[in-house]
């Protein structure tokens, strides 16, 4: 393989198609052999899906390697930051197949109109703690039902109370990132407002959670 200097790389990938088929090659054969440093700990990387997230992997970094090489600052090594480019696409790609068989939560009304909702299990709490807990879970949980929206409910559950990565939620709920995002603004404006009108703050709802899990 051709050693390049960094305004080397730039110069081929930059260049015509047989140059840059050549440069975007030898980048792949690079990448490929430091993937499994970034699989260290999360899969095995002898594993037969370890080598197609490699593949997978690698495909997105040279797109992505393109796309921005007009970013590269030459502050180190090319195949340096081509690498570091890799390895927050893996890492990406691990968390999205981490969540990729969770189903999304959903929120419903009981027949009886009440709100749904799940028992806190904090077993360090006293009587009278885990009944406000639970009462102030019916509360919140019957303003969630009355304010929100089914898409800003479900948003709500998957991203902010289950922890789903925002993309992973867009992409199962038929959406983008960034329309996403603003549905969970929306809904945290909204949230804030009720709360407000009820009496309530952020700070009061937390207070009373504030044990569990410790």
């Amino acid at each position: 393989m051709e050693k390049r200097t960094n305004e080397e790389w730039i110069a081929d990938l930059r260049a015509g198609e047989d140059r840059q088929a050549q440069a975007l090659e030898d980048l792949r054969a690079i990448i490929l052999r430091g993937l499994p440093y970034a699989f260290t700990g999360r899969l095995d990387p002898n594993s037969p899906e370890s080598e197609a997230l490699a593949e997978e992997v690698v495909q997105e970094t040279l797109m992505r390697v393109l796309e921005y090489l007009d970013t590269f600052e030459g502050r180190s090594q090319f195949t340096t930051w081509a690498h570091k480019i890799a390895v927050r696409a893996a890492l990406t790609e691990l968390r999205r197949r981490r969540w990729r068989e969770v189903p999304l939560p959903e929120m419903e009304m009981d027949e009886d109109a009440d709100t749904s909702y799940r028992e806190l299990p904090d077993s360090q709490a006293g009587p009278e703690e885990q009944v406000d807990q639970n009462d102030m879970m019916k509360r919140i949980n019957r303003i969630i039902m009355e304010e929100l929206t089914e898409k800003q409910r479900k948003a709500l559950m998957a991203v902010a109370m289950q922890g789903f990565p925002l993309e992973e939620a867009a992409q199962r709920m038929g959406t983008n990132r960034n329309a996403l995002y603003k549905m969970m603004h929306d809904a945290r404006l909204r949230m804030k407002k009720r709360l407000e009108k009820e009496g309530l703050t952020p700070q009061e709802v937390l207070s009373v959670f504030e044990q569990v899990g410790k």
